[in-house]
């Protein structure tokens, strides 16, 4: 899954941290203003598997491995990542692959945090794709992305990393917008 242009998003924003939020107090400093584009209530419809998918013309990129933990969901989900953190892993994602362990994922990192769009090109696999700030916290959450689509893909928040999950992780785990994770490389 490739990175493209970001294009307007149709996702509301909501910014939690200012000074005046209710989890500042006197005695702590003022919390960055953050930028959340909240969970929906309701799952998105299920995406599919591609029936057949494009046959892979050089064979996946051997990529440097980590973990991300879910500090703030029920029970603190671990999951197994590639580290997409260069420009070669970061085009290629999880393209031409048919399947992936239901505890793995692919965390595509930036140096630096902006809007980040994305498209599913060759990519065959449905996919729970979360959206993270510099500081570890998730911007938002787009559920069942579907396969072997063009459409951009995105949220109206700054981020420095995109996971990358199998369809239904983030919901079946409580995993939302607005919690903080914690990256292991």
């Amino acid at each position: 899954m490739a990175e493209r242009p970001a294009r307007t998003a149709t996702v509301d924003v909501a910014r939690t941290g200012g000074a005046s939020s209710p989890a500042a107090t006197p005695t702590s400093p003022p919390r960055k203003a953050r930028c959340v584009a909240p969970s929906p209530s309701e799952p998105a419809p299920k995406a599919e598997r591609a029936k057949s998918c494009p046959a892979d013309p050089t064979g996946n990129l051997a990529l440097e491995r980590g973990h991300v933990r879910f500090v703030e969901a029920p029970g603190a989900p671990r999951v197994e990542v590639e580290l997409a953190d260069r420009p070669d892993s970061r085009e290629r994602g999880l393209m031409y692959r048919t399947g992936m362990a239901e505890d793995d994922g692919m965390l595509f990192t930036w140096p630096d945090e902006r809007v980040r769009s994305f498209w599913m090109r060759n990519t065959c696999i449905p996919l729970d794709m979360l959206f993270i700030d510099g500081e570890g916290f998730i911007a938002g959450v787009l559920e069942h992305v579907p396969t072997l689509n063009e459409d951009s893909r995105t949220v109206p928040c700054p981020v420095a990393h995109v996971l990358e999950l199998n369809a239904g992780y983030a919901r079946s785990h409580g995993i939302v917008a607005g919690q903080r994770v914690q990256i292991e490389k």
